[in-house]
């Protein structure tokens, strides 16, 4: 998020004092920037020099309504959820050895106050633990815990365990060289997939297991695969042929998993891309010691 240096900043001039906090100046470009210090602000006055010593983070403001926002998020959130969170980032940023961006930041900003405020209402909404995160974005998850804690840590309190989920789908969306959205919309297909299996197979998957692991990463290839038109062809019927009349429990639940996917992409599973599914869905029947056909 910082972007600034003590000798860029040198001779600085206050534009606008947001808080005690938070300043904006005009910088060389005639852009609005953002610059974050504890007590920074404190009986500053629009054409005062600031103290770049005294800066701990600066960006250049997004301009309309997202720079509006901006604005007013810091003016109305407490310092110590900024600081927290900024610091936060910044680990993340040396874990994932990559620049998360501004908009990322204010994201979470906002999010942990979000968060802040409802439980001290009392409120806690729950989400699904998604266990499917920690298989296929294992990094993005880790950092996401080791944010959570490190939040909760300097703001003196428990965050729910669910944050890590949060924050995991935070990280895609600012990570992924895909349009804004993308990693989140293939992860909620993906748990779609998931659930229609888990409903047809009448249980609930141990997600500890390394067969659930397999059958997470071929549903995010299958989907992959889709979305870039590659998906798998074969010539030779006589294995999805097999598959079918041996193992029709499966059948039916790969054939619900294709009309999922037909409804929610507009795209038809081939039979081989089916095989597969068939294929995974029984090694999981079999684990789980269920009736045979």
């Amino acid at each position: 998020m910082a972007d600034g240096t003590d000798a860029h900043l040198t001779g600085t001039v206050v534009h606008k004092v947001l808080n005690n906090n938070v300043v904006i100046s005009i910088d060389e470009s005639g852009r609005e920037r953002v610059l974050m210090g504890r007590g920074l602000g404190f009986a500053l006055k629009p054409t005062d020099v600031i103290d770049p010593a005294r800066v701990e983070k600066t960006f250049v403001l997004d301009g309309g309504d997202d720079g509006d926002r901006a604005v007013q998020m810091l003016t109305d959130v407490p310092y110590p959820v900024i600081e927290a969170v900024s610091r936060a980032v910044d680990e993340a940023e040396r874990m994932l050895e990559r620049s998360l961006g501004r908009r990322f930041t204010m994201a979470v900003i906002d999010h942990i106050q979000f968060v802040r405020e409802r439980l001290a209402q009392g409120i806690r909404i729950p989400t699904a633990s998604m266990p499917e995160l920690r298989v296929l974005h294992p990094q993005e998850f880790a950092t996401a815990e080791a944010m959570a804690a490190s939040i909760g840590s300097a703001l003196e309190m428990t965050l729910p365990d669910e944050e890590a989920v949060f924050l995991t789908m935070h990280l895609l969306n600012a990570t992924r060289d895909e349009p804004n959205g993308t990693a989140a919309l293939l992860f909620r297909r993906v748990q779609h997939v998931v659930h229609t299996v888990e409903n047809g197979l009448g249980v609930t998957l141990d997600a500890t297991s390394p067969d659930y692991a397999r059958f997470i990463l071929h549903v995010q290839f299958l989907l992959q695969r889709l979305v870039n038109r590659s998906m798998l062809h074969s010539q030779d019927s006589s294995f999805f042929e097999f598959a079918k009349h041996s193992y029709p429990r499966s059948f039916e639940i790969a054939e619900q998993v294709k009309d999922y996917v037909r409804e929610a992409t507009g795209s038809e599973l081939t039979d081989e891309e089916l095989l597969y599914v068939i294929v995974h869905v029984e090694r999981l029947k079999s684990q789980l010691s269920l009736p045979t056909e």
